[in-house]
């Protein structure tokens, strides 16, 4: 499928901060389209040339691999913090994406032309002090911050793209607390812990 790629930034990357190049996204596109139709056809995952790859592809780095299939989520995993070269996590992710997410049965063959790739790389997530419910919901940024909560084992995140079906604060927690299988209202207990992170987004368009 021929491609061509469409970016948000949001505002961390606007700053200058960690962005990409285009030939940077294409490759990445690319290597997460590639690695899941060699999975489709029983196939090895395509090898990374280290050497021959930008240095900022090299290094360890965190990504989201999302799949939407005529605008609706059809997979998405990803890496909250970096732990391996970048270019690696993107095409680990794109496979967990497309075969294990346990919302979706695996990827068909007859689906991929119909399913396009959206990557996002993320900085790194940082603890977001806050003085109860009312104060947390006035720091958050919607649009631009990608949100962790974790209260014990439970730990779940919302990319900052999720802000576009979900633009109140509110709502947007509630809905966060039951992901982490907590109670909705479980923002307003004592001992939450919350990490906001930027992302830099690309995806193919048709």
């Amino acid at each position: 499928m021929m491609t061509t790629i469409k970016c948000g930034l949001t505002d961390r990357y606007q700053e200058g901060k960690m962005s990409l190049s285009e030939e940077e996204r294409r490759y990445l596109l690319r290597l997460a389209r590639e690695s899941i139709t060699r999975r489709l056809r029983g196939e090895s995952p395509p090898e990374i040339e280290f050497g021959s790859i930008s240095p900022r592809l090299a290094e360890d780095g965190a990504s989201f691999v999302t799949l939407t299939k005529w605008g609706d989520l059809r997979g998405c995993i990803g890496s909250l913090e970096p732990y391996r070269p970048l270019a690696l996590d993107v095409r680990e992710n794109a496979v967990a994406a497309a075969f294990r997410d346990p919302r979706f049965p695996p990827l068909s063959m007859r689906e991929l032309d119909d399913v396009l790739i959206e990557v996002s790389v993320l900085s790194i997530p940082q603890p977001l002090p806050f003085d109860g419910p009312d104060d947390l919901l006035a720091k958050l940024r919607p649009g631009v911050d990608g949100v962790v909560i974790q209260r014990g084992w439970n730990r779940a995140t919302f990319l900052p793209q999720v802000w576009e079906k979900l633009p109140d604060p509110r709502l947007f927690l509630e809905q966060l607390c039951l992901k982490a299988r907590l109670p909705a209202d479980a923002y307003r207990w004592p001992g939450l812990e919350v990490y906001t992170y930027q992302v830099e987004k690309f995806e193919e368009e048709r």
